[in-house]
């Protein structure tokens, strides 16, 4: 009996010492580290993440010391709802009220953005990331030398011109050469497939990679949304009546085979240079794409607006006004119009 008491006692005990633990536990909370932290990690909050996946994370990386801790102090800030997604910098071993002090500013997002106008050459796409990146362009071209490895379709050919979409970016401070323009493909990738690129090539009886060089030159040739349908279409027209012999005529192509600002006037020498981009000697499309078309004029060249047009002339440069015609004569009448603007109202002819 005495055995047995001993045993109820230190049983009881036991159970004592375990419910006051567990209480004082409960009492006092999670567990929790004190102070700013020390040390640098960083730290990307997804989207779609709520605090408990956000608490993880930082449990994981070794900024807080428990999910708990951290969804307790979300639980008492408003402010915590509005987390944004991306990247921050942080210490290891904060306290979870520090922790997400730093989430809940914005401003602590380590943000690296990169803007690609629509409209440039991949030399110019380079260019920018090389400038607005810690990246050299030889490492930007090193990674276009293997096309394969950023995902480019097959029709491209090894070839990125057009298919480094033109968007603003917001690079991850973890990012490479390689990820950076695998994203820009895959940024194409989604606007080819809003504007069912390859469908609309079956249905308009062109391949892909034609619908993208149409794409390119209808990115080249309009600023209007009104007008990016029309383009394609007098493009496919010349290509399909035969009315100008197939021959497209258009500058930027032939300043793109000669290397320079597409935006160029031309003379009378660059008309006879001789390249398979100079499109007032050569019937049909150029090889490829000239420019990063954006998601309108990637639509229009799959979706051209109906229409007999062949000729359009942009006759007034401030405002982008173009006007579209299938008579020849009229086309010279715009022409005329365009000289008369030139000559009394733009400096910039």
């Amino acid at each position: 009996m005495l055995v047995a008491l001993a045993v109820l006692v230190g049983g009881g005990y036991l159970a004592y010492s375990y419910g006051l633990s567990a209480l004082k536990d409960r009492l006092s909370g999670p567990e929790d580290y004190t102070g700013a932290g020390t040390g640098q990690v960083v730290v990307e909050v997804k989207d779609g993440d709520a605090a408990t996946d956000i608490g993880t994370t930082l449990v994981d990386k070794g900024v807080v010391k428990s999910v708990e801790a951290f969804t307790d102090a979300a639980r008492k800030d408003s402010k915590s709802v509005g987390i944004q997604v991306g990247f921050y910098k942080m210490k290891k071993q904060m306290s979870a009220e520090a922790a997400l002090a730093v989430l809940v500013d914005p401003e602590n997002r380590s943000r690296s953005v990169v803007t690609i106008p629509e409209g440039f050459t991949v030399d110019q796409i380079v260019a920018t990331l090389a400038k607005k990146t810690k990246f050299s362009k030889k490492q930007y071209t090193k990674v276009l030398d293997n096309p394969s490895s950023i995902g480019l379709p097959s029709y491209a050919k090894g070839n990125a011109e057009g298919y480094l979409f033109p968007a603003t970016y917001e690079l991850p401070p973890n990012s490479t050469p390689k990820s950076i323009l695998t994203t820009m493909v895959q940024r194409w990738d989604q606007a080819a497939q809003e504007a069912d690129i390859e469908g609309a090539a079956q249905q308009l009886g062109y391949t892909p990679e034609q619908l993208m060089v149409v794409a390119s030159l209808v990115e080249a040739e309009s600023n209007r949304d009104e007008d990016r349908g029309k383009v394609a279409r007098v493009i496919y027209n010349r290509l399909e009546t035969g009315k100008t012999d197939k021959l497209l005529q258009i500058d930027a192509t032939v300043n793109y085979g000669i290397g320079r600002n597409l935006g160029v006037g031309l003379t009378t020498e660059d008309l006879q240079v001789d390249s398979p981009y100079n499109t007032y000697r050569n019937p049909g499309l150029p090889p490829t794409p000239i420019e990063a078309p954006g998601d309108a004029a990637i639509e229009a060249a799959a979706h051209p607006t109906d229409g007999p047009w062949i000729y359009y002339v942009t006759v007034n440069l401030r405002t982008g006004e173009t006007k579209f015609t299938e008579s020849y004569d009229t086309f010279l009448k715009y022409k005329a119009e365009f000289k008369e603007y030139c000559r009394t109202q733009s400096d910039n002819c």
